[in-house]
């Protein structure tokens, strides 16, 4: 009877793990991050307490203002994760396989992106303004070209530009592989030359009091070319990690006094931005040093000398699994709490509007990833599989 019972035991264990693990597919195959599980939670959270915030559910101290920098830890994450797919065959002397890259990227982002799109092309009713930027536009990837707030679906700006810049990584990196001394040229001139630019651009949209906040959201804000600083730190972490070895491992020792440098630097740029008027100074700076304080927590999400990496934060794992479905969907649910809020005479900085409008955004996210995302995420694991 013992040998039975113990039979039974690993027969259940054997096949409840990977059921529990298969509630995300991408890690069937690999271990999780609980540090950078807990950076991407932390990320989408922050975001959808800062867009909340914009239809009225406003936190006390209006601390909510400072949410727009989670999308900057995105960018941060996406250079990191997505540059190492890349750069993992060219560290073992093996070609991208661009087929394969592109496969999982289309499967991955395609599916969820285009089922919120056909929302808000065909229910104009549920959006959450009227106005909607021309959708050839979101079919395409450019939606964040010439945008301006104050329009529906304009948060898929930064999917726009994560899009643009995984279309160019690959030729890039490849490059970079013929042409060994481009390593370190191109993200030097893509950072400082995006320092340049967004000085050029302040001063194109200097105005009496300071850089106008529509010409800042159109031309610095939004587009490519001035946002690219996170997404090239996230691809050097992860060069230096497949790389130089032995970079890795002293930045692996840093990492305990790395922290308050990091959170340090992204305080000190947020400060630059406070004031009654926006200024050249934190038109020009706010971003790279964001991305560099970015960066540092990144470090030290990964570091096995810091606690970030071993614990698991609880609800961690899956609010990081839900994230992409959460930043979809997330404007169309404050749209509709808001709305219920209203009509219910309950005030939108009440604690019962912004517990509701939290859980609703999760729960609506979950659905959408049980639905679109996780049937796609496994028909890419098994039509193409990570090498």
């Amino acid at each position: 009877m013992p040998l039975l019972a113990s039979r039974i035991r690993n027969i259940v264990s054997e096949t409840t793990t990977p059921l529990r693990r298969e509630v995300d597919p991408r890690f069937t195959d690999r271990e999780r991050q609980p540090g950078l599980d807990l950076l991407r939670a932390l990320a989408i959270v922050v975001v959808v307490i800062y867009h909340a915030a914009l239809f009225g559910f406003k936190l006390p101290g209006r601390v909510d203002r400072f949410g727009w920098i989670g999308v900057d830890l995105f960018f941060v994450l996406s250079g990191y994760l997505i540059g190492g797919q890349l750069l993992a065959p060219l560290a073992r002397n093996r070609p991208i396989d661009l087929r394969r890259f592109f496969a999982r990227r289309v499967l991955r982002i395609i599916p969820a992106y285009f089922v919120i799109l056909a929302v808000y092309a065909f229910l104009p009713s549920w959006r959450e303004y009227p106005e909607i930027s021309p959708l050839w536009k979101f079919v395409v990837s450019v939606q964040n070209i010439g945008l301006h707030g104050g329009t529906a679906f304009s948060h898929a700006w930064s999917l726009a530009v994560e899009d643009q810049f995984y279309l160019l990584l690959p030729l890039i990196l490849i490059l970079v592989s013929r042409w060994p001394h481009a390593r370190f040229i191109i993200p030097c001139v893509i950072v400082l030359g995006g320092i340049v630019l967004r000085a050029f651009l302040a001063w194109q949209n200097l105005t009496e009091t300071g850089v106008s906040f529509r010409g800042f959201q159109t031309w610095i804000y939004y587009p490519t070319w001035t946002r690219l600083d996170p997404l090239v730190f996230g691809v050097v972490l992860v060069a230096i990690e497949k790389f130089r070895p032995q970079w890795w491992r002293r930045l692996m020792n840093l990492a305990p006094w790395l922290l308050l440098p990091g959170l340090a630097l992204i305080v000190y740029a947020l400060y630059l931005g406070e004031g009654d008027y926006l200024s050249i100074a934190a038109s020009i700076w706010q971003f790279p040093l964001i991305a560099l304080g970015m960066a540092a927590l990144l470090v030290c999400a990964v570091s096995p000398r810091l606690f970030l990496r071993r614990v698991k934060i609880p609800g961690a794992a899956f609010i990081a699994s839900i994230a992409y479905s959460a930043y979809l969907i997330q404007k169309l649910v404050i749209h509709f709490v808001g709305q219920f809020c209203s009509s219910h005479n309950i005030a939108l900085t009440s604690v019962p509007a912004l517990l509701l409008v939290e859980i609703c955004v999760y729960a609506a996210a979950t659905i959408l990833f049980l639905a679109v995302e996780r049937p796609f995420l496994q028909l890419r694991h098994r039509v193409a599989p990570r090498a």
